[in-house]
């Protein structure tokens, strides 16, 4: 039987629709990190400070609450792709406002610095998701998750408190690597990645970044160059993909 000529056309608008929600849900997200670097962070009047230090849990609690109305929502519409898609949005903004809030209440700066890394990435892939080849979005994902792992290696190594917490989770990604690399060997990622995606950029991700990740853990400097080296590898992907998809 033919396929309907107007499928490939509606795939392409929810994509874009979903792409749109994310993206203007990222900008919200800066936008409160931006303020709280402001008043919070950088404030030069003590009681702002500690007023704000006061709303980041009243923002925890509001970001809780809507994640669990995106749950809800999610789980309701269902059936309905494109109202789905406002629940998911709806899940990922609860969880930034929620959990991002506590970690910032206890972390300060760092914390706020490593978000405002993590939304803008977040943003760009879930654009790779929406419209490229499920191959480059495994990939670029993996590549981009290693690149905030490295970054914050490279930060926090010898930090008193949080060094050991960032090295135990090093470790612990390069084994969720290895679990990533035998889901796709065994095709079993199911919808995330088809049976017949090329799995070469992907075991290439995958082996890049658990070189990486493991000999940043002798040295932050050694996490520097590797953070570099895997830069030029995205700014090339991205650019193979991007020509392969026109």
């Amino acid at each position: 039987m033919a396929k309907n000529p107007n499928e490939k056309s509606t795939k392409w608008d929810n994509s874009l629709y979903g792409a749109t929600l994310f993206f203007f849900a990222a900008c919200l997200a800066e936008i409160y990190l931006l303020v709280l670097r402001r008043y919070y962070i950088h404030g030069n009047v003590v009681n702002e400070a500690l007023v704000w230090h006061d709303r980041l849990l009243i923002f925890a609690g509001l970001g809780a609450a809507v994640l669990v109305l995106g749950v809800v929502l999610s789980v309701l519409w269902k059936a309905e792709q494109r109202k789905r898609l406002i629940g998911w949005c709806l899940i990922g903004l609860g969880v930034f406002f929620g959990g991002g809030s506590v970690l910032i209440r206890l972390y300060f700066e760092s914390a706020v610095t490593l978000l405002s890394v993590v939304v803008p990435v977040v943003m760009v892939l879930t654009v790779i998701w929406s419209f490229y080849d499920r191959e480059c979005s495994v990939s670029m994902t993996v590549l981009s998750g290693t690149l905030i792992l490295l970054w914050m290696c490279r930060r926090l190594f010898n930090h008193l408190t949080l060094g050991l917490p960032v090295k135990v989770l090093a470790l612990v990604y390069v084994l969720l690597l290895a679990g990533l690399c035998w889901l796709a060997k065994n095709k079993k990622l199911g919808k995330l990645l088809p049976p017949d995606a090329d799995l070469l950029p992907i075991y290439g991700a995958i082996g890049l970044s658990a070189v990486a990740v493991v000999l940043s853990l002798f040295s932050s400097a050694v996490a520097y160059y590797a953070m570099w080296a895997l830069g030029i590898v995205v700014f090339i992907l991205s650019v193979y993909y991007t020509v392969k998809q026109l």
